[in-house]
């Protein structure tokens, strides 16, 4: 009776958590399509605000700004924290321990901190150097705060593999960049996928490290969305969250469904191998 008890009232007090958890985006959602600015009254159904959306050039400014800024920064950080990882792994424990600890320092450190850091350093360089923060300042900031990402994705792949994987390969004649090309990075593709895409959906989310290192000139999506509630609170609001939760609803939906297939592709694998020592 007891254990029922408490069983009903963990689903009970789950569901509160995901009610309020979920309630306000849902809400977001529903008035994003409402034929009036009242936030309280439904007047009807209506894509007016998206329409509305699509024809504010401050917007979407903001939002070509963001994607360029993510997409470059994604790809920038990816390919730099992946050879990152590969040197970590390369070396012995200590200095691997120590380096990795201090990888892991920006993911816990404060954005502000951060941001306010790297706009001191950019400012610092800028009268040395004769720039000004802005778009540059901006992809440095980003690419800067994702490589620690990219390098914990992709670590866990270079853990299991084969450490003499390589060496066979070039033992059979493969070149050092053939063996780490279409040896190596078969096994790292996954790792790698999953840290490109943790670092596009990493830019398009931050706010406080772009909003002190992107200057005067930039304004990323989340700063923009910041300066409309500043001045008016626009149903345009509504229908911008609703896009982006969207698209990072998608990413993290891709996200699983690899990470399901290969939890999958492994167990398949070590299923025909079994079969194989026994037969």
């Amino acid at each position: 009776m007891n254990q029922k008890k408490n069983g009903a009232m963990t689903r009970l007090f789950t569901v509160l958590v995901y009610v309020f958890l979920y309630l306000p985006i849902a809400v977001l959602i529903v008035f994003s399509f409402n034929d009036s600015k009242s936030r309280t009254v439904w007047a009807g159904f209506s894509t007016h605000w998206y329409q509305e959306l699509f024809r504010d050039e401050e917007i979407l400014s903001a939002f070509s700004t963001t994607i360029t800024v993510s997409v470059l920064a994604a790809l920038i950080a990816t390919v730099l924290g992946t050879a990152a990882a590969i040197g970590f792994h390369s070396m012995r424990r200590r200095p691997r321990n120590l380096l990795l600890t201090i990888n892991s320092i920006p993911m816990t450190n404060a954005d502000i901190i951060t941001g306010v850091s790297l706009m001191l350093l950019f400012v610092f360089a800028g009268n040395l150097l004769g720039f000004s923060l802005g778009f540059g300042t901006l992809l440095l900031a980003h690419i800067t705060f994702n490589i620690p990402y990219v390098v914990l994705a992709v670590m866990p792949k270079l853990r299991q593999l084969n450490p003499n994987l390589a060496e066979a390969a070039q033992d059979l004649g493969a070149t050092p960049w053939q063996a780490f090309w279409k040896v190596l990075m078969p096994e790292l593709r996954p790792g790698i996928l999953n840290g490109a895409l943790i670092a596009f959906t990493m830019s398009i989310d931050d706010f406080v490290i772009s909003y002190f290192t992107a200057g005067s000139e930039v304004s990323t999506l989340a700063m923009q969305i910041y300066a409309m509630t500043r001045k008016r609170i626009s149903p345009e609001i509504n229908a911008l969250s609703t896009i982006l939760f969207a698209i990072v609803l998608t990413l993290l939906v891709i996200v699983n469904v690899r990470q399901v297939r290969q939890e999958k592709q492994r167990q398949r694998l070590a299923l025909r191998m079994r079969k194989g020592d026994a037969a």
